[in-house]
């Protein structure tokens, strides 16, 4: 197993990397195969740890599970479980998405509590209070949320999110495929790793569609088929490698990155001094000039994606001017650049609401607004990886910083990239795994 990441910083990034299958797809789908005992096949899944933790859980559910590649079959009419261990609790948020399957197949769920069952961050009132709209009884004891449902199947409702949560929109749509009835999601979440679960969804023989203002509608079946079906690939990773790209004033050639999908981020990249190229095999990305600075707002899809701002925020430590980051999706995301500042970044953290944009985090003492003053050259440094995206937004630093830096806590990247020190040496990254 990695231990830590060594990079040594200075070399352009040149070539060529194909973007794998997108992390916050292919979870969601794999859970999305217990609503059928028929086999569900998935494509281009990536090797990824939050896939394992998924394919593990499911495993303990009963699910019979082959995997060959990138390619995942799912066998769900061996399910005999409707209870997700604690072990699970909090290797990832996907036992929470698992209460539609489990209440179709059983008529009761028994899930861990994210975290026990105080309502916070990514709050799981969201999910609760649009799954009891739909008939379902639910009560946490002990760290434990146990759900039932009243009459013995779920039924279709109008549900208005307070949010447009990805997972509480997810939630619904898992629920709503296989009740009575037909359910509606207002404010929903529209992201493209969501469209891509409805088309798997429709593949196993759902009805639903995606109407005007958000709105997703569901007309319940009395039961789901078997499927094949291809995960699109990561948004994220793609972008990821286009700042890498940018920053090291590199040339790179994004093999599978999807422009539909990316259009707020190459906006924002254009913006800032770099560029890219359509081609038929993907997106090529570049420098032009120097970087300038900017004012990033993030925001559901379409806006800009609270996991580019990372990376991102990196390309703007090395703009000629103030930029201004606003986060507006996670109100605590910015704990990540007190290493930033410690290899050289100028940056401070605000709780004011420093954008243009409504947000929910205003006057609620949220430190959600950062200043990026630069440019300022980065040194290496020694650097424990906090959470996943701050984890590659770490490496992209080192790729520009002077000198060799260690980076550890190397198996959270690990949950949602692919090979990612493979790839970077493939680009022509000085870059070594440590054990």
């Amino acid at each position: 197993m990695t231990q830590s990441i060594k990079i040594t910083g200075g070399v352009p990034l040149k070539g060529e990397v194909r973007v794998s299958g997108a992390k916050n797809a292919a979870t969601k789908e794999l859970v999305a195969c217990l609503l059928t005992s028929e086999k569900v096949t998935l494509m281009n899944v990536p090797d990824i740890g939050d896939v394992s933790v998924t394919i593990d859980m499911l495993r303990g559910l009963g699910v019979s599970i082959e995997r060959e590649g990138d390619r995942v079959t799912v066998d769900a009419s061996t399910l005999t479980s409707p209870e997700v261990t604690e072990a699970f609790s909090r290797k990832n948020r996907i036992p929470i998405l698992l209460f539609g399957p489990l209440l179709s197949r059983f008529g009761t769920a028994i899930i861990p509590a994210l975290g026990g069952c105080k309502i916070g961050a990514r709050p799981v009132d969201f999910h609760l209070t649009a799954l009891q709209q739909m008939g379902t009884d639910i009560v946490c004891e002990d760290g434990v949320y146990r759900a039932s449902i009243e009459g013995g199947r779920l039924h279709g409702a109008v549900i208005e999110l307070a949010y447009p949560s990805v997972g509480a929109t997810e939630n619904v749509m898992l629920a709503a495929v296989l009740a009575k009835g037909t359910t509606m999601i207002r404010n929903a979440a529209i992201e493209p790793e969501i469209k891509d679960l409805a088309m798997l969804l429709q593949s196993m023989g759902a009805i639903i569609q995606l109407d005007v203002n958000q709105t997703w509608i569901i007309e319940g079946v009395e039961s789901l088929h078997g499927a094949t079906h291809r995960v699109i690939p990561d948004r994220i990773e793609a972008a990821s490698f286009a700042v890498a790209s940018v920053l090291t004033k590199g040339d790179v050639l994004i093999r599978g990155a999807v422009q539909d999908h990316m259009i707020s981020f190459l906006n924002a990249l254009r913006r800032i001094g770099g560029d890219f190229e359509m081609t038929s095999e993907g997106i090529r990305v570049f420098r032009v000039g120097e970087i300038k600075p900017s004012t990033v707002e993030t925001d559901v899809y379409p806006g800009f994606a609270t996991d580019w701002q990372q990376p991102f925020l990196i390309l703007l430590t090395q703009a000629d001017g103030v930029s201004i980051v606003h986060e507006t999706v996670y109100e605590s995301r910015f704990g990540y650049t007190d290493a930033l500042n410690a290899m050289g970044a100028n940056i401070t953290i605000h709780t004011n609401c420093l954008g243009a944009k409504a947000c929910r985090f205003s006057y609620r003492n949220h430190p959600h607004s950062a200043v990026v003053v630069g440019p300022t050259p980065l040194k290496a440094a020694k650097i424990e990886i906090p959470d996943l995206r701050a984890g590659f937004s770490y490496l992209v630093a080192a790729l520009i910083a002077k000198g060799t830096s260690t980076i550890t806590g190397v198996d959270l990247i690990n949950r949602g990239y692919e090979r990612i020190v493979e790839k970077l040496k493939g680009l022509g990254a000085e870059i070594e795994e440590v054990q």
